[in-house]
């Protein structure tokens, strides 16, 4: 229960990672705040972990829109009275999650915008609402959830998503700054091929295989955790060598 009377607000907690992290948290003692743009499947997956005993809310937020993340945060404050943890696990390549298989010249600016919004602004916005509230309790630990092709880049069609990755980065070391003189800490888990879909299992990877959920879940644990105390400001790469070099 080393979670136990912490309080961890979740983006994109209606499936994948997002949806995992909260799980776990809430069975080692964390009240979790699980966000999400699908307004049903959040509500189902609150209303799951607390049907196995965990304390959790469910709140549909769009991560572009500053005023839906800001009323988030102060429902968990009004709910719980305090925010310990927050994870930016919302996001996707836009190409994929709108259907545009175009290449970046040819792809339409309101999906480049969409990728920006959800993937680099909507991190910000997340951010922006929960770390004055970190720093006046002089605790707090930010987990940004950023990708391989923030380190490596990505020409076959998620140039936007490559650029906004890298970008989380910065914010990353960014926040650790800021957070630093007052007991607050930021870190970046950068994935790469994660068994959330099915085509990540053709992804290679030094390894030979994609990663497990529950693998990178728990990388993001232990830097939430107090055994990570003392870290702040670095990416962290769980990509099975992928990043190594020679891979096609």
């Amino acid at each position: 229960m080393q979670f136990e009377n912490k309080v961890a607000m979740i983006t994109g907690a209606a499936s994948g990672m997002g949806l995992l992290s909260a799980q776990k948290l809430a069975e080692e003692g964390a009240k979790v705040v699980l966000t999400d743009v699908n307004a049903d499947a959040v509500a189902v997956a609150a209303d799951a972990i607390r049907g196995n005993g965990g304390d959790a809310i469910g709140i549909p937020v769009d991560v572009r829109d500053y005023g839906q993340v800001e009323a988030a945060a102060t429902a968990a404050l009004e709910k719980f009275g305090r925010i310990d943890l927050l994870l930016n696990c919302a996001g996707g390549a836009e190409g994929r999650m709108l259907k545009c298989g175009l290449p970046f010249h040819e792809m339409p600016i309101e999906v480049i915008d969409w990728g920006l919004d959800v993937n680099l602004k909507g991190v910000v916005y997340c951010c922006r609402a929960v770390l004055g509230t970190m720093i006046q309790q002089k605790s707090g630990v930010i987990i940004n959830l950023g990708s391989v092709t923030g380190i490596q880049g990505d020409g076959y069609g998620a140039v936007n998503y490559s650029t906004a990755k890298s970008g989380i980065i910065g914010l990353t070391k960014s926040l650790a700054l800021c957070g630093a003189p007052h007991g607050v800490r930021c870190c970046c888990v950068s994935p790469g091929p994660v068994l959330t879909r099915p085509g990540m299992a053709n992804m290679k990877t030094r390894l030979g295989r994609a990663a497990e959920p529950i693998e990178v879940v728990n990388l993001i644990l232990y830097l939430c955790s107090d055994k990570a105390a003392f870290i702040t400001g670095t990416n962290y790469l769980i990509d099975g060598g992928r990043t190594c070099g020679g891979m096609d």
